[in-house]
């Protein structure tokens, strides 16, 4: 029957139309009894004469009507109406996983207690002697209070009445590769039983389900490929890409539990959804607690000390630069935070952030003084000296508690080695603390960003030069970099962010979105999942005036690494432009803590907190001085609004540099004035 605004189905009033696929149309209704709102499933015209479509139409009834349990959505009521089938459900707002995975991956913590609320539902319906069998992002829905419900029952049927699978009724879903007369269920999140026509269980569904995971934490199928029947080979006889490969932020121990989920063999999976539901908790409680996930494999049954790993915190000072030359400060730097990078990925050490360590940067302290103001368990030190294409590496790794060198070493290699040496470190270290690495985490220590010395030395000084807007500059070692290394990830995300930088602060010309979206889309293709490739897009994001993308793609990056340059600086200024002052008032404490030595993020926010300011009354400062651009007060009075320890923040740290950059100070007008710099950018050294 025709169906339209007002048409009824018993005392259900159809509104408006919600979405239709190969087995159904739904629409949303209200019940004119109850007045509340409803979603009505209908099976189509063109299928309502067909057994097979009735068929699985009422056994989704069934199913549903079968079992009750939070996590799977609710069936009111069913019926027929002039020929037509149709099953009255819970209206839910919200989306589906599937549309949540097309803005990349989820964060762990909340990926894990969707993964929980899943294994519930699961759970519950499988003790109710149902099997899904189609078990796919599409079919799992997050409500707007961010829980998770299981839809589409169509194909699910009794655990006693489950043979060997048949072969027809499958239906077809794009890219998921599901065709007629293939097999029941969607082909990229089959099991390998029931891809080969198998009788399947409950264990079936906790195979999809580790497929769902591991999309869920990476944004990409655990098994792909460009036709059914690569999918079903992969499924049948491969194994996906280790899960910290492709998102190292994911912990070690989820990896683990996707192993055990994707068995071929279902006697060595999780046998029940229960026995899963226990690790998941586990999983749950470690990351709960601030703790990250064990690394060692996991066994039901193992106890939570088992589950929990003590962490140990490391300080890295930045390395002493020996070279007698400042032009060398930038290799140093670039070394010291690749160092850090390096060993952060060894999931059982605490490495204490850039920012934290910025304050001890060229100073002379020892690292007993450092350890006791942080409160480090350990303080890294060390020095560098280049000379030609050779280069010295000295390092340190010293106890609080008992001043002395846990390990050291020194190292004397060409520059090609740079890369060795850093890894070498990283593995010492964790020997030297008694911390075995996971096979996971040799592989992501062993990751190199470029096999090409020369092209990092290039990178390296066009990070520099971008983090003190020397763009010109900075381009030109990046397309050096690229030229010696067509394939390095990060020099093309360092083209896109110098793109971006030029058109907000020089020209606004077409031509460098396009070139910098080009980069940028090289990257992404590279590297997906670097955090200074999201940086880049979001940077463009921001000057085509995309507030809110950029503010969804830096959060990402900020999450992943809380001091990727550019990051903070864009954040506070999409906001802002965005209209949300709030949020932007509240980046600026969570900036300096999270990168308070970027200066040129400062000074890029200026203008817009200037402008803010301007439309308040003006804090006062302990130290009584006022942040302004602009060299006349009297029409620049407008100040920066985030609190006095910002400005403070900025006189005592990067004073020296935020002259270079034409920042000027000035006591508030009670005050006597001081000397104004001079705004001329100076020449880069380096």
């Amino acid at each position: 029957m025709p169906v339209s605004s007002g048409t009824k189905f018993g005392p259900y009033e159809i509104e408006t139309p919600l979405g239709a696929g190969g087995m159904g149309e739904v629409y949303l209704a209200r019940d004119t009894r109850l007045g509340r709102t409803v979603a009505i499933k209908i099976l189509p015209e063109h299928l309502c004469g067909t057994r097979e479509a009735k068929e699985r139409f009422d056994r989704e009834a069934r199913a549903i009507s079968s079992v009750s349990h939070p996590n799977i959505c609710s069936l009111y009521d069913v019926g027929t109406q002039d020929g037509t089938s149709y099953l009255v459900m819970e209206y839910l707002q919200g989306e589906t996983v599937a549309d949540r995975l097309s803005h990349g991956p989820l964060a762990p913590e909340p990926l894990v207690k969707m993964a929980l609320e899943i294994t519930e539902g699961l759970d519950k319906a499988h003790r109710g002697g149902l099997v899904h069998r189609d078990l796919k992002p599409a079919n799992l829905f997050i409500t707007q209070d961010e829980h998770v419900k299981i839809l589409d029952f169509g194909l699910a049927k009794s655990l006693g009445a489950l043979g060997a699978a048949s072969i027809d009724g499958a239906t077809t879903e794009g890219a998921n590769f599901t065709s007629p007369g293939l097999t029941v269920g969607t082909i990229a999140y089959m099991s390998p039983e029931q891809a080969r026509g198998e009788a399947v269980d409950a264990r079936s569904d906790l195979f999809s389900l580790g497929m769902v995971l591991y999309e869920m934490a990476t944004a990409r199928k655990a098994f792909g490929g460009s036709s059914p029947a690569v999918i079903l080979e992969a499924i049948l006889n491969r194994d996906p890409e280790p899960l910290t490969e492709v998102n190292p932020r994911m912990p070690p121990t989820l990896e683990n539990i996707l192993g055990k989920l994707l068995e071929k063999d279902p006697d060595l999976r999780y046998q029940t959804a229960a026995e899963l539901r226990a690790d998941l908790k586990r999983l749950s409680r470690d990351l709960g607690s601030g703790r990250r996930a064990a690394a060692e494999p996991v066994a039901s049954g193992a106890s939570p000390q088992a589950a929990a790993v003590k962490q140990k915190s490391v300080a890295v000072l930045y390395f002493e630069n020996q070279s007698g030359s400042k032009e060398d400060e930038y290799f140093r730097d670039g070394i010291t935070e690749d160092i850090v990078t390096e060993i952060s990925k060894i999931g059982q050490l605490d490495i204490f952030p850039r920012s934290e360590m910025m304050a001890f940067r060229d100073k002379v302290v020892t690292a007993q003084q450092v350890a006791q103001q942080l409160g480090a368990q350990y303080v890294l030190e060390g020095s560098i000296r280049r000379s030609g294409n050779r280069v010295r590496i000295t390092a340190q790794l010293v106890e609080a508690s008992s001043r002395h060198s846990v390990w050291a070493e020194r190292y004397d290699r060409q520059m090609e080695d740079v890369f060795t040496i850093q890894e070498e470190i990283a593995r010492s270290i964790a020997q030297a603390l008694r911390i075995t690495l996971t096979p996971q985490e040799e592989k992501i220590i062993a990751r190199r960003p470029t096999e090409n010395p020369l092209a990092y030395d290039f990178y390296l000084r066009g990070k520099n030069y971008t983090r003190r807007y020397y763009t010109d500059y900075a381009l030109q070692m990046f397309e050096q970099a690229i030229q010696l290394d067509p394939k390095f990830a990060l020099a093309h995300a360092g083209i896109a962010q110098v793109c971006g930088l030029t058109y907000e602060l020089r020209e606004r010309n077409p031509q460098l979105i396009e070139r910098g979206m080009a980069a940028c889309d090289q990257a992404v293709a590279l590297a997906p999942d670097q955090p200074e490739v999201l940086v880049a897009r979001a940077r463009l994001f921001y000057a085509q005036k995309k507030y809110e993308d950029a503010i969804v793609l830096v959060m990402q990056a900020i999450e992943r690494k809380p001091d990727c340059d550019g990051a903070w600086s864009i954040l506070g200024r999409a906001y802002f432009a965005a209209g949300r002052y709030k949020e932007a008032a509240a980046v600026v404490d969570k900036a300096v803590e999270g990168n308070g030595d970027d200066y040129t993020s400062i000074r890029l926010s200026s203008i817009h907190w200037s402008g803010w300011g301007g439309r308040r009354k003006p804090s006062n400062c302990s130290r009584g001085w006022r942040w302004y651009c602009g060299s006349n007060w009297n029409t620049s009075r407008k100040t920066f609004a985030p609190a006095c320890c910002w400005r403070c923040i900025w006189q005592r740290s990067t004073m020296g540099r935020m002259k270079q950059c034409g920042i000027y100070r000035r006591r508030s007008p009670c005050g006597p004035k001081t000397p104004t710099p001079c705004i001329t950018q100076p020449a880069p050294t380096g």
